[in-house]
Parts: C-alpha cells; structure tokens; sequence
C-alpha cells in the first residue's frame, strides 16, 4: 500500500528580498502617516504619498487601513516585549528590582530602541493612539498585555499594602507619563528652561512614577 503523500505543486515561495523591502517600506510609511495624522485622519493615499509605492502596492501588502494598522501595532510589539523581559531579568539578577528597577526595565527599552532608530518614536504615538482608544481593546489585550501583567504582578509584591485598583491606575499613569515623554519632549523645553538630557529625564520619570505607586500603600 502506497502511504505517501502528494507532494503539494502550489507551495507557496519564500517572499523575495525585494518583497521584504517593499513590505517594510510600506509599514515604515503607515507607521509615521499613522503617528502624524492618527487613525481617522490618516488615508490610504497618504501612506502611498510617503512610501513613494503605487497604491495596489500598500493594498497588497497591507490590506485596507484597518488592516494596515494592525500590522504595524503588531510589527514592533514582540521585539518591546522581549527587551523589557530581558532588562527585568538583568534587574533581578543584579539585585535591582526595587520599584525603579522594575519601572526602569519596563521604560528604558522604549528609549533605548528609539535612540537606535528613531521610527520607534511614531511607534510610541501608535501605542499611545491604541492606549486610549477602546477600539483597539483587543489590540492591547494581544500585543501589550502579557508583559504589562509579568511587570504588574512584580510591582504588586514590592508594595504590598496597595489595592489591585491603585496599582492598575498608578501603573497606566506611569506608562502615559513614559509615552508623554517620548512623543513629546519638546514641551517640556518649552515650559522648562530648554535644556533636554533624556538620560536625567527618564531617571526623573522612573523616580516620580515609582513615588507614585508606592503612595499607592497609603491610600
């Protein structure tokens, strides 16, 4: 009895190097009109305009807008992910995971990624976009929630005393207060004395936030 199987003639092909480009082009095009311009605001012909690529091109590799927002949410959140469980990790293993050590390892890689490549800056402005809006719920439930409840869960043994409540809120607040500064230092030269040292800036932000949690006890 012959047990083999057909082999399958319409296997799909690997995508070529000039597809990747293209796709990432696209995305890259999507993330900074989508950053710019926010969901509603932003159109299919804008992104074409920026990418430089035909329109049955951004159909092709992004779908409709709804779709191609998706995608790019969805582009950089593993690679976020895996550098605030790495940082955590490093934390701990060092001895520092006191609560600006675990604040430190959730915020610090978003700068970290962003100095190294500025487009992780419309990435941030996309985050906040989805953090505030309830239509994109599952969104943050699939991409951003599993590692904000491993931070959670930390933060929650470090302040003992504190409601589930006020720790959920002290923590949003925390992560709106990281993305107002990475969307939005300009603001803060404006009201200040216009100096910017982002490194003095984020140790301020991840000090203040962990003040913040922890007055979470005494409420």
């Amino acid at each position: 009895m012959n047990t083999a199987q057909p082999i399958d003639k319409k296997r799909r092909r690997a995508p070529s190097r000039r597809s990747l480009e293209t796709r990432q082009r696209v995305l890259d095009a999507a993330e900074a009109v989508f950053a710019i311009r926010g969901f509603d605001g932003a159109t299919i012909r804008d992104i074409v305009a920026e990418s430089g690529e035909p329109l049955g091109t951004i159909h092709h590799h992004g779908g409709g807008k709804e779709a191609l927002f998706q995608q790019v949410v969805a582009r950089r959140a593993e690679a976020l992910s895996e550098a605030r469980l790495a940082a955590l990790a490093r934390a701990q293993a060092a001895g520092d995971s006191d609560l600006p050590g675990v604040l430190g390892a959730f915020m610090r890689p978003f700068f970290d990624l962003s100095q190294k490549d500025p487009r992780w800056r419309h990435y941030a402005r996309l985050v906040a976009f989805v953090s505030a809006d309830d239509r994109w719920r599952a969104l943050s439930a699939r991409f951003f929630d599993p590692t904000a409840r491993v931070f959670l869960a930390e933060i929650r043994a470090l302040v003992p005393g504190a409601t589930e409540q006020s720790i959920a809120e002290g923590f949003v607040f925390s992560v709106s207060a990281m993305l107002a500064l990475l969307t939005s230092q300009e603001r803060i030269g404006t009201l200040g004395d216009g100096r910017a040292n982002e490194a003095a800036q984020i140790d301020h932000l991840v000090h203040f936030c962990a003040a913040g949690l922890a007055a979470g006890k005494a409420r």
